[in-house]
C-alpha cells in the first residue's frame, strides 16, 4: 500500500498543474459565420514594356492616294490656306502639323508631314466627317464642298 499511497502524493498536484496551464491558454477563437462568397477579380500582371529603341534616322511618312485628292495631298500649310480659307485649327506637334478647315457640309483634317529630314511638311494624309454629327464622309467629296476641288 505503500505504492499506492506514493502514487497518489505524486498525483495530488496534477488538478493544480492542469489549473495553471489552462488559465495561461488564449481563449478559443470563434470561427467567422458564413456570408455571401465573393471572390475579388484575379490580379492582373502587366509584364513590363519593351519599347523599341529610339531611333536617330528620319521616317519617311505614309502619303494617301485617293482619287479627288490630289489638289490637296502633296501641298503645303500655304496653298491649303489658299484653297480653303483660314483653318479653324493649325495645331504643330514636333515636325508634324494639322490644319482643320471646317464649313456647313464638312471638317476636313488635313495632316502635313517633312518628306525629308529639314523639309516643310506637305498634306501627306486627310480625314473628313460631316460637320453636323462627325460621321466620316468621303474625303473627295469633302474637299470638293469646302472649295478645294
Amino acid at each position: 500500500m505503500p505504492d499506492l499511497r506514493k502514487l497518489l502524493i505524486s498525483l495530488a498536484p496534477l488538478p493544480l498543474l492542469v489549473a495553471c496551464v489552462s488559465a495561461g491558454s488564449p481563449p478559443p477563437v470563434s470561427q467567422p459565420r458564413p456570408g455571401p462568397v465573393t471572390t475579388a477579380p484575379p490580379a492582373v500582371r502587366v509584364p513590363p514594356s519593351n519599347p523599341a529603341p529610339p531611333t536617330s534616322g528620319f521616317i519617311v511618312p505614309q502619303v494617301m492616294r485617293l482619287p479627288g485628292l490630289e489638289n490637296v495631298i502633296g501641298a503645303g500649310a500655304a496653298q491649303l490656306e489658299r484653297r480653303f480659307g483660314k483653318p479653324r485649327l493649325d495645331v504643330l506637334e514636333g515636325d508634324a502639323r494639322k490644319l482643320q478647315f471646317a464649313g456647313e457640309p464638312c471638317v476636313l483634317d488635313v495632316f502635313l508631314y517633312p518628306m525629308q529630314p529639314g523639309a516643310a511638311p506637305v498634306a501627306t494624309h486627310v480625314e473628313a466627317r460631316r460637320a453636323s454629327d462627325g460621321r466620316n464622309v468621303d474625303r473627295a467629296a469633302c474637299v470638293a464642298a469646302l472649295g478645294g476641288g
